[in-house]
């Protein structure tokens, strides 16, 4: 009886970890929207993978005045895109939290006082 051997790219298995899926879920969020904010930091990202299924929280900052559900569809939709190209998972929930808008006109007024 013949042992069939199974070729090299049928054995094992991958694994990308939490930590990086959310990597790859905020740098896609800074892909979609158009800058972040002066004086603002960068998205975030939570991620729990279960089989290959990614469920992510994105925490950003944003310009005030802006299109805030524009702004959060166009995170999601990236988000989605992003982390099913590059890590093959799907991405069935991507949850936003804007946790500060940013006023352009308070930035001016605040340069503009003396302390």
């Amino acid at each position: 009886m013949a042992v069939e051997r199974v070729a090299a790219a049928g054995r094992g298995a991958t694994t990308i970890a939490d930590r990086v899926v959310a990597k790859i879920a905020a740098q896609a969020a800074r892909e979609a929207l158009d800058a972040v904010p002066e004086g603002g930091t960068a998205p975030r990202a939570a991620v729990t993978v279960h089989h290959a299924i990614a469920r992510v929280r994105i925490s950003l900052e944003l310009d005030y005045p802006c299109d805030i559900g524009g702004q959060c569809g166009a995170v999601r939709h990236r988000v989605v895109q992003r982390v099913k190209a590059l890590a093959g998972m799907d991405v069935p929930e991507v949850a936003v939290q804007v946790e500060r808008l940013h006023s352009a006109h308070a930035r001016h007024a605040a340069k503009g006082r003396i302390r």
